[in-house]
């Protein structure tokens, strides 16, 4: 099991620079948040307002992100024995849900702007939109310095992020227009274009912490990859009852029962073949498992007795 030590090693170290990338990209997010909404108003940029208002979801997921990590840390109690690592994947979920009412939202106020003749400064709006564009280059760097690939949570803020910085070249190619050609309708289309990124972006984040909370097979883990792996193990013979799923980003766990060769002599090789089995599964992206050891004489047993044993095997796992 050493193995699995230094891997935890790693993981805190991500961990927490994860957690720094996130604070500061909050700071900068939240402050820069305010100055667009001002400049928006004095404006009368809608494309400003819709992304200081994407840049204030930004602000609440990375609050929201650097809560989850700061929850999750906090070690399991009696009542919550895998800690609290799923608020993480709540987070996310709540993220992704705020996105797309935000850009409901800006979609239905665009199309209001079309009807109505609101004369937008292109100078004020260029130069807000331009440093917008600057500050989100900067929080998406340090956010891409993370572990966007496999954290749920980083990966939301940064497609946030993401959007942001889209919106702000929009709202620059749309104050150049209505700069030089007076063009006053490119203000609603930037906002519009802006709130499709933001909801299809919120969409496959919702979509994702779903699937984790429906206790879906993690992505990347094929069922029949697991257990051909598992039968690969000397001295075993087969596996049922197998069930694997994510408990947060990057954290799988399984549950399965393994039927070992031979007849109860076997047992006594059973803690090095369970340790080879917990070897292979670490390879395959799964740390926490629960493996139930049988032999093949106790697979034949009278089949009542085994299908009781199973549900109870099940309920205690569940109840654990």
């Amino acid at each position: 099991m050493a193995h699995s030590h230094g891997h935890d090693h790693g993981h805190d170290h991500t961990h927490h620079a994860n957690k720094k990338a996130l604070l500061i990209s909050f700071i900068l997010t939240a402050a820069f948040m305010i100055a667009e909404a001002i400049g928006g108003f004095l404006s009368h940029s809608l494309a400003l307002l819709s992304d200081a208002g994407h840049m204030l979801s930004d602000a609440v997921s990375l609050a929201v992100g650097l809560a989850a990590f700061i929850f999750g840390e906090k070690l399991a109690t009696g009542s919550k024995t895998f800690g609290y690592k799923r608020f993480e994947i709540l987070a996310a979920l709540f993220n992704g849900v705020v996105l797309i009412v935000i850009s409901i939202i800006i979609i239905v106020e665009a199309f209001d702007r079309f009807f109505s003749s609101t004369h937008v400064n292109g100078t004020d709006m260029l130069w807000i939109a331009v440093l917008g564009l600057i500050i989100n280059i900067v929080v998406a760097w340090i956010l891409m310095r993370g572990d966007t690939s496999e954290n749920l949570n980083l990966k939301a803020a940064f497609l946030h992020v993401i959007g942001d910085l889209l919106g702000s070249v929009g709202a620059i190619i749309a104050s150049l227009l209505i700069l030089f050609f007076d063009w006053n309708w490119a203000d609603p289309v930037a906002s519009i274009l802006v709130s499709v990124l933001i909801l299809v972006s919120g969409w496959r984040v919702t979509r994702q912490s779903i699937h984790v909370l429906m206790e879906g097979t993690p992505s990347g883990i094929e069922l029949q990859d697991v257990v051909e792996a598992v039968q690969s193990v000397k001295g075993v013979k087969n596996i049922h009852d197998l069930h694997v799923w994510s408990i947060s980003s990057g954290i799988n766990a399984l549950s399965c029962h393994v039927v070992l060769e031979g007849d109860r002599d076997s047992l006594i090789k059973s803690q090095e073949i369970l340790q080879d089995i917990e070897h292979t599964l670490l390879h395959k992206g799964i740390g926490h498992t629960t493996i139930q050891i049988e032999t093949a004489d106790h697979d034949h047993e009278d089949s009542i007795l085994c299908s009781i044993q199973d549900d109870e095997g099940k309920h205690h796992h569940h109840h654990h």
